[in-house]
C-alpha cells in the first residue's frame, strides 16, 4: 500500500518546516578551527557544523512528526513526546529490577511476552508510587485498542545504552499497567535507518537484552509498520525530492560563508 496523497504532503510539508526554520534560527557554534578551515573552507565547515546540529534534534523534528503523518490513516489515535503513565505498583518494580539482573547476567533470555504477564500480575499490587517516566517518543493506539510505544534511537546506539532502553520499556509497561492491567501494550526501539545497507543490521549487540522479534524495528520494518508496505520507499523518494526542491535555498545558504 502506497502513501496516500494526504500523507505524502504532509511529509513534505514537515520537511521544508523543518529546514526553514533551522536555517533561519540556526547559528554555528563559535569554534575556531583554523587549520581545518583553510584546508576546507568556511562554506564546507559551516555544512559539518549544520548537519551535526541536525543529527542532534533529527528524531523531533523530522523522525517523529513523520512517523505521525505516516501513522494517522493506520492507527485510531497517534502522539508524540506522550507518556506511558504517572504511576507504577512497587511490586511491578521488583520484577523489573529482577528481570533486568537476570538478562545482566545472561541466566535467561529476553521474551517479550513472558516479561509482559509478569508485569501484569502485580501491576496493582504493593504501595503505588507517583512516578515521571521518559518520554514515548511516538505513541499509537490501533483500531482494537493495542498500544503500541516506541522509543526512537540513533542508528548506531552504544551497546551499553540498551540496558537503560530495555529498562525503559519494561517500566512504559508497567505504567499502563497500573493505569488499566488489562491493556494490550507493546514497547519497541525504533531505529530509523539502517546504517550497514546493504547488509543487515548488526542485531547481536543488543539480542541479549532485547526480545529483537517483539521489541526492536528498524528501517523498513518501522516505516512499513507505520505506513503500510512500501512506505519507506516511498519516504525515501519524498526526502529526495524535497533535498532537491529546496537545493537552490541550501546552496544559497552556505555560499554566505564563503563571503567572510
Amino acid at each position: 500500500m502506497a502513501l496516500t496523497q494526504q500523507q505524502i504532503q504532509q511529509v513534505e510539508t514537515v520537511l521544508r518546516n523543518s529546514l526553514r526554520h533551522k536555517f533561519q534560527n540556526y547559528n554555528p557554534e563559535p569554534a575556531v578551527m583554523p587549520f581545518h578551515t583553510r584546508l576546507l573552507g568556511q562554506d564546507r565547515m559551516a555544512l559539518f557544523s549544520f548537519i551535526h546540529s541536525l543529527n542532534t534534534n533529527f528524531g523531533t523534528s523530522i523522525f517523529e512528526p513523520v512517523a505521525l503523518a505516516l501513522a494517522s490513516t493506520k492507527f485510531k489515535e497517534a502522539k508524540s513526546q506522550a507518556t506511558a503513565g504517572i504511576i507504577i505498583s512497587e511490586y511491578a518494580q521488583r520484577v523489573i529490577q529482577d528481570i533486568m539482573d537476570d538478562l545482566t547476567s545472561a541466566s535467561t533470555k529476553p521474551i517479550k511476552e513472558d516479561e509482559i504477564e509478569k508485569i501484569r500480575k502485580v501491576c496493582q499490587s504493593g504501595n503505588i508510587k507517583t512516578v515521571k517516566p521518559t518520554k514515548v517518543d511516538v505513541w499509537l493506539k490501533s483500531n482494537d485498542d493495542e498500544l503500541f510505544l516506541f522509543d526512537i534511537k540513533t542508528a548506531k546506539p552504544n551497546k551499553g545504552g540498551f540496558i537503560e532502553f530495555k529498562r525503559t520499556l519494561l517500566e512504559w509497561t508497567a505504567c499502563v499497567l497500573a493505569d488499566n492491567p488489562k491493556a494490550k501494550v507493546n514497547t519497541l526501539i525504533a531505529i530509523p535507518y539502517n546504517p550497514y545497507e546493504p547488509k543487515p543490521y548488526s542485531r547481536w549487540t543488543m539480542a541479549g537484552m532485547l526480545d529483537l522479534e517483539n521489541e526492536l524495528k528498524v528501517a523498513a520494518e518501522f516505516w512499513d509498520f507505520l505506513g503500510g508496505q512500501s512506505a519507506y520507499a516511498d519516504l525515501l523518494d519524498i526526502f529526495e525530492r524535497i533535498g532537491l526542491e529546496l537545493r537552490p535555498e541550501i546552496d544559497a545558504y552556505f555560499a554566505r560563508y564563503n563571503r567572510q
